[in-house]
């Protein structure tokens, strides 16, 4: 076993961990290091464990995992809990949608961000690198619609643009002020702790 990969090891444990179908499953950070088919599968087996009667405690820096697992989330940052509910829950507390657009070049990234924001319904988020914004907005294809006319008029050429429902990571980065996965002097600072409660109990 100590020649096999790192992802190898992380499956062997977690098959160590879910082969007795226990009751009651504590897992911290299960899918660190599994590829993106693993971890999909690992969800699978979570699932039906839980509609089988299992009660699962998760610690995750995955805002999706939680998203898709969880009944019940807790969101710790430094040591603290700093807000708890649902994932519908939680994402109310950020408002309503978002819209993402892409710009052709970098240089129109402060101008797109000068035109949107009177429409943004909060701060418009930068992703300078991805020549991408995040805008908040209170009312969804009414404002995306208005957002592309603006654009066009000032002749900001956009690559992409959807609008979506706020994320998890949405969340997590509203109420902490930085990414989950980011860390600290090797430590983790923050993270979510999920609940999920098997049905038959």
């Amino acid at each position: 076993v100590k020649g096999y990969s790192g992802g190898m090891r992380r499956r062997l444990d977690l098959a160590g961990a879910l082969v007795a179908n226990p009751p009651v499953l504590f897992l911290d950070e299960p899918t660190t290091g599994l590829d993106p088919r693993a971890r999909l599968d690992l969800w699978d087996v979570i699932e039906e464990l839980v509609a089988g009667g299992t009660t699962l405690l998760l610690t995750t820096q995955y805002m999706d995992e939680a998203d898709r697992l969880a009944d019940s989330i807790a969101v710790i940052d430094h040591g603290k809990v700093i807000a708890r509910g649902t994932a519908d829950e939680l994402k109310a507390l950020v408002g309503g949608d978002r819209i993402e657009l892409t710009v052709g070049a970098a240089d129109q990234l402060a101008v797109a961000q000068q035109v949107l924001s009177g429409l943004a319904d909060g701060e418009i988020h930068l992703e300078p690198g991805l020549r991408k914004l995040i805008v908040p907005v209170a009312d969804g294809s009414q404002d995306l619609v208005t957002a592309i006319g603006r654009l066009t008029e000032h002749k900001v050429d956009i690559n992409d643009v959807a609008l979506r429902r706020p994320s998890l990571d949405d969340v997590f980065l509203t109420l902490t002020g930085h990414e989950a996965e980011e860390l600290v002097n090797g430590d983790r600072e923050s993270e979510t702790v999920g609940a999920a409660e098997g049905k038959n109990r």
